[in-house]
């Protein structure tokens, strides 16, 4: 009888660990998807791309040189040089005092005589300046390849005075321009202005339009 409760108790112990067994091996099978998705979220290594944020100097002073080709009315296309200094009062408001000059050709009627001289080589120098005040239209970017750079266009207009035939001339400018800026220390521009004043040295006064097409390079302090 003995022998008999002890087979048994070994029977039903050895059910009761197989039972748990199993128990234990069917959570261990549910559970690994889990880890399996758990692997595959943090597994992915992204390779992070590094940001750099615009570096673009506050200064609000801006100088530099030009070059390009003035059209004097009667006096036929001339190289020109000058110098510009600008002051941005706001992002999109700024001053400019530019000063230039070139040397008048011989008109096509001195061409055609030959004989006639209606200026000396000193009344030929053709200088100017203005006081302007300009509006920056629109902020925008310019790509190159990859890489993209800060630009404005912007329109521009004041008064000045010419000096021309030894005569000073009451001036009014007005044109429109596209600053490109590489970096943040300088800056390119491309520009046309339209030089206007009253001139009588052809025997009668007329307003004349004088047309200015230039490149520069500025630079910001």
């Amino acid at each position: 009888m003995e022998s008999r409760l002890r087979r048994l108790f070994l029977t039903g112990t050895y059910n009761s660990l197989l039972a748990l067994m199993m128990l234990f091996v069917a959570e261990l099978q549910a559970a690994e998807p889990l880890e399996k998705k758990a692997e595959q979220i943090i597994l992915p290594e992204l390779e992070r791309r590094e940001i750099k944020q615009a570096a673009i100097d506050t200064e609000d002073f801006e100088i530099g040189i030009f070059a390009g080709a003035l059209s004097i009315e009667d006096f036929g296309v001339n190289t020109v040089i000058g110098a510009r200094m600008a002051y941005h009062v706001t992002e999109d408001i700024f001053t400019e005092l530019t000063i230039g000059g070139t040397k008048a050709s011989e008109t096509s009627f001195e061409q055609l005589l030959g004989n006639i001289v209606l200026l000396t080589d000193d009344e030929r120098y053709y200088t100017y300046y203005n006081i302007s005040l300009g509006y920056n239209l629109f902020h925008g970017e310019s790509f190159f390849g990859k890489r993209a750079y800060n630009s404005d266009l912007y329109v521009i207009g004041g008064v000045g005075n010419t000096n021309f035939a030894n005569d000073d001339n009451f001036t009014w400018n007005i044109g429109i321009g596209y600053r490109f800026i590489p970096d943040d220390w300088y800056a390119i521009h491309f520009d046309v202005r339209d030089h206007i004043f009253n001139s009588d040295i052809l025997g009668a006064d007329k307003q004349t339009h004088n047309l200015e097409l230039h490149a520069g390079i500025t630079f910001f302090f």
